[in-house]
């Protein structure tokens, strides 16, 4: 699964990579919301987030894109990722409901936890949009097995503590998690957090379903662009297949 902060660095530069996605036989694919402080999220979906703010981007425009991406890319399964003062401002009903005519095909909502969730989540159950709900390496056997329980579309494996973008070191603790996530889970696991090139996705290969890589994709458009994103994603599907 990748990652998209709509509106940066421009809508336009996010069709086109959705487009490449499309082309590179990805299929799931997280539509961020940009929101001024995105506590889950480290420093580049930070500077991300904050100059989309800055250049205007608001939630309508956010949705029309998803109108767009949804219709002209439908073998995609685009999910919003955003935090709860976007879904709460916008109204929890209203914003799943529009989620659904969109097509959207989940949520991902790091600071709704899910005890106090329960609206929300019913919403989604009633429009048919799958709410994921996120787990650590930390999480506790009795509330891993809750969380496993009540997440919608798959369980969103967070390898380690922080926030995303920093290099995971994955080994032994990885396995350990991953092994009782896939006790307790009734859905598929993504694996996300620190995911940063082929070896990364060979070494999870068989551990987890979905592979989560979002800010060394930005990374690698910032740094070598459209051209240079076509080749970091052939080298991620080297270690993926």
């Amino acid at each position: 699964m990748t990652h998209q902060v709509v509106g940066y660095p421009s809508f336009e530069t996010n069709y086109e990579m959705i487009r490449l996605f499309h082309e590179k036989g990805i299929r799931l694919v997280e539509l961020q919301l940009p929101f001024s402080e995105p506590i889950a999220d480290g420093p580049v979906f930070l500077k991300a987030n904050q100059q989309a703010l800055a250049a205007g981007v608001t939630v309508e425009q956010c949705m029309a894109f998803a109108a767009r991406v949804t219709a002209d890319f439908p073998d995609i399964a685009f999910l919003f990722m955003t935090y709860y003062n976007i879904v709460f401002r916008y109204g929890e009903e209203a914003f799943v409901r529009k989620c659904a005519q969109l097509g959207i095909a989940g949520l991902i909502v790091p600071d709704a936890y899910p005890e106090e969730s329960g609206g929300l989540m019913n919403a989604c159950t009633a429009n048919g949009v799958d709410f994921v709900l996120l787990a650590t390496p930390y999480t506790p056997e009795s509330r891993l097995a809750w969380l496993a329980e009540r997440t919608s579309g798959f369980l969103y494996c967070a390898a380690r503590k922080g926030v995303t973008g920093a290099k995971t070191e994955f080994g032994g603790g990885t396995d350990e998690f991953l092994a009782r996530a896939r006790k307790a889970a009734r859905t598929p696991l993504a694996v996300g957090f620190g995911i940063q090139n082929g070896d990364d996705l060979a070494y999870l290969r068989g551990k987890c379903d979905i592979a989560i890589i979002g800010t060394q994709m930005l990374l690698e458009l910032e740094r070598n662009g459209l051209d240079g994103m076509g080749r970091f994603l052939e080298e991620l599907q080297s270690g993926a297949i």
